[in-house]
Formats: structure tokens, C-alpha cells, sequence
């Protein structure tokens, strides 16, 4: 919260200098590199990472294209705890849902940033498919016999998480497994995404970029992506963004 508020502050106050910017006459650097951290509404803590490579086209023009990987969770995981080991797992979840999206698209400079200081303001329209992948959840369930008391052999077994099978998920299931486990299961889903929004470029440095990009992202796959099959799945995925990022331009 306190680094959303203080975005929201740098906002207003590269918004407030932005006239005086504007009338610079300063050539427009030919290329940009930047790399960041995507958080998004479908996302958790942290949704992904983004890299964009970008090329002045004329006027207030460039063209790019990026990359951009992210975690799509379902609205209604549900963390729980396991009472025997502490470790957490997700209630009901049978898969996970990465998603690679590979774009191209076109940047408009609405506002020049000074040289040595000050914001850019740009204008940012892109689409391109979106590759899902999606990989089994995997738990560690206890099979232990513990009718046989003291001679009870423990048997711990790392399984994909199925919901009718691992049904006692309060003693047994004894957390989630390593978090790439069953990746090279996964299943592709194809589908296509559009992105709009507005980023804020800051820097001390003409060659430096800093900044951030909030905007909304509209992603639809050919089926439904099952997630927690005991809850209703989505095929269509809006979702708004912020992005954090840094690079270099020359």
C-alpha cells in the first residue's frame, strides 16, 4: 500500500510539470530496452516479468515488441494450512495457469521528458497470442497406516492434487509440493490478448528509463481454463496492471 501511495504522489507531481516539458524540441532516442515486475488484478503478490525492446519509427512514434510472463490464479483459491505440518496448499486446486504473452504494438509520446529530469508520458496500444500453459498441482499426501500404532510406516507421496481422491485435506495432505513440480506436464492452451494503457517514464539521465506503465489487458483462450474444477472456470480474462521497470535507451 505505502508503494502504491507513493507512485500515486510521483504521479501528480511529474503530472504537474508536465507543461514545461512538453514544448521541449529534443530528438527522440532510436531504441529503448527495459525489463520489469508486472502486478496484476489476476495475479498474486507478484503476477510476473515483462522485457521490451523498442524503436523510434518518426514523429512521436515507435514501434516494439515484449514478452511478458505471468501467474493467472483463480478468484476463489483458498490457502489453507496444514494441521500437522504448517505448510500451505491451495483448497481444491488442480492446476496452475502460466501464461506467455508475446506482443507487438505501438508507443506514442504524448509528453517529452527533459534531458536531465522531469516524466514522459506515453501512450501505449499492443495485441498478440497468448500461450497458457497448464500445469498440474502437486501435494504431499500422507498415506501413513496409523492403525498399526508405533510399527505405522510413514508414507509420504507427492501426487497432483485431485479434490474426490485427496479427500481428508485436513490430517493428510501435508502441503503443496515444490512449486515447478509437474511443469513439464503441462497442457497448452492457445489464445490472444489486446493491452491499452498509459506509462510514466522517469529518469536523471537522458539515457536511463525508470518508470512505471498502468493500463488494462483483455486475454481470451479457445477453452475454459480449469483451475479448481469444483468452482466455476473462465475462458476470458480482463484484468487492469501496473508495471514497474527499468532500462536503458540510447
Amino acid at each position: 500500500m505505502r508503494v502504491l501511495k507513493y507512485i500515486l504522489f510521483c504521479f501528480v507531481l511529474g503530472l504537474a510539470a508536465l507543461p514545461s516539458y512538453a514544448q521541449q524540441d529534443d530528438q527522440l532516442p532510436q531504441k529503448e530496452f527495459v525489463y520489469g515486475v508486472n502486478f496484476n488484478t489476476n495475479g498474486g503478490l507478484i503476477g510476473g516479468s515483462m522485457i521490451k525492446s523498442s524503436r523510434y519509427l518518426h514523429d512521436s512514434w515507435f514501434k516494439f515488441w515484449a514478452l511478458e510472463v505471468v501467474e493467472v490464479k483463480h478468484p476463489k483459491e483458498n490457502r489453507r494450512y496444514s494441521s500437522s505440518t504448517g505448510n500451505s496448499f491451495i483448497y481444491g486446486k488442480s492446476n496452475y495457469l502460466f501464461v506467455l504473452r508475446p506482443e507487438i504494438g505501438r508507443e506514442y509520446v504524448f509528453f517529452r521528458k527533459a534531458p536531465e529530469s522531469g516524466v514522459q508520458v506515453n501512450g501505449v496500444v499492443a495485441a498478440g497470442p497468448s500461450i497458457g500453459l497448464l500445469a498440474p498441482y502437486y501435494i504431499v499426501y500422507d498415506y501413513t497406516d496409523y492403525s498399526r500404532g508405533p510399527n505405522a510406516v510413514a508414507d509420504y507421496r507427492v501426487e497432483a492434487y485431485n479434490p474426490e481422491i485427496h479427500t481428508d485435506f485436513e490430517n493428510r495432505i501435508r502441503g503443496s509440493a515444490a512449486f515447478f513440480t509437474g511443469l513439464g506436464e503441462s497442457k497448452f492452451r492457445p489464445g490472444l490478448h489486446v493491452r491499452g494503457g498509459v506509462n510514466f517514464e522517469y529518469g536523471r539521465y537522458r539515457e536511463d528509463v525508470t518508470g512505471v506503465e498502468v493500463g488494462f489487458v483483455l486475454e481470451a483462450f479457445a477453452k475454459k481454463m480449469v483451475i479448481i474444477p469444483q468452482a466455476d472456470n473462465a475462458q476470458f480474462f480482463p484484468s487492469f496492471y501496473l508495471t514497474l521497470y527499468y532500462g536503458r535507451r540510447k
